[in-house]
């Protein structure tokens, strides 16, 4: 496959654990070239050494023969950020994109520990990047150009959808949104599967009905061009079951005011997280 013009022609990854290494495999799947890939992760498992073999990247090459790339990921930990400053500085100059996925690290921590560095991408992945089907919020310093933008955009999408936001404070907003949401799912699942043992059905049958509902109910959402509301109105017989069941989950104390308290609440740590 040859590769897609957008993305870069030489690229170092640093941090190849869940989310790098998702990204990883979407790039290589995608038509980056291997020739000008080099991963840095000095926790390297058998899995990841088999990529570059069986690709032919170059994986942990000592950093003195790395020429400064045209991007720099950076997957590592965020708690990580200060050990690997050096490292970052060495790598990225005045023509490297830095793309961040470090969740509360602000472009302004970026642009203290790659002081020769101009363009800055921040962005928050969620959970679902791991099957390639995840959305990703990225926000970008002043001097990223349109060039870089469309990079961003390519490298992204090689794990789901991209949302681009103009205010790197809104970063904040699709943390609490996005970046948490999958454990919101999660957690209906848990409270619908309970819902049915409450209502006399077995253990194993609620939680198996459960989960293939918000299972189904999401690919059809995936597939399906019509908004949120006009599907619950489609499945929503007047007097019915389901009228039934919104009465309660529509009501004035209900799911809608819930759920902005919780995305309140998660964008409000994730605040004090990256202020």
């Amino acid at each position: 496959m040859s590769q897609t013009p957008a993305l870069p022609r030489t690229l170092v990854l640093m941090g190849a654990g869940k989310m790098g290494g998702a990204m990883l495999e979407g790039w290589l799947g995608g038509g980056l070239s291997a020739g000008g890939l080099a991963v840095l992760d000095p926790n390297a498992g058998e899995d990841l050494t088999a990529l570059a073999a069986s690709h032919g990247f170059r994986l942990n090459p000592p950093l003195a023969d790395l020429a400064r790339p045209e991007a720099l990921v950076l997957g590592i930990k965020p708690q990580m950020l200060d050990a690997a400053a050096p490292s970052i500085a060495a790598l990225a100059g005045p023509d490297t994109l830095v793309v961040s996925i470090l969740a509360g690290k602000t472009i302004a921590d970026l642009e203290a520990r790659a002081p020769s560095a101009r363009a800055f991408v921040r962005a928050m992945p969620n959970l679902p990047a791991s099957v390639r089907r995840g959305i990703t919020g990225v926000a970008a310093s002043a001097a990223v150009n349109p060039a870089q933008r469309a990079m961003t955009t390519a490298l992204l999408e090689g794990i789901g959808l991209v949302e681009w936001v103009d205010d790197e404070a809104l970063i904040d907003a699709v943390t609490a949104v996005s970046g948490s949401g999958p454990a919101y799912v999660f957690h209906l699942v848990e409270c619908l599967a309970e819902a049915g043992i409450a209502a006399g059905l077995p253990a194993d049958a609620a939680r198996r009905l459960a989960r293939a509902t918000v299972e189904g109910a999401g690919e059809l959402l995936h597939r399906s061009p019509l908004e949120p509301a006009t599907l619950r109105q489609n499945v929503t017989s007047p007097g019915g079951t389901t009228a039934a069941a919104l009465e309660v989950l529509m009501a004035e104390n209900g799911m809608k005011p819930l759920m902005k308290r919780a995305v309140a609440a998660a964008r409000q740590r994730a605040q004090e997280l990256s202020g």
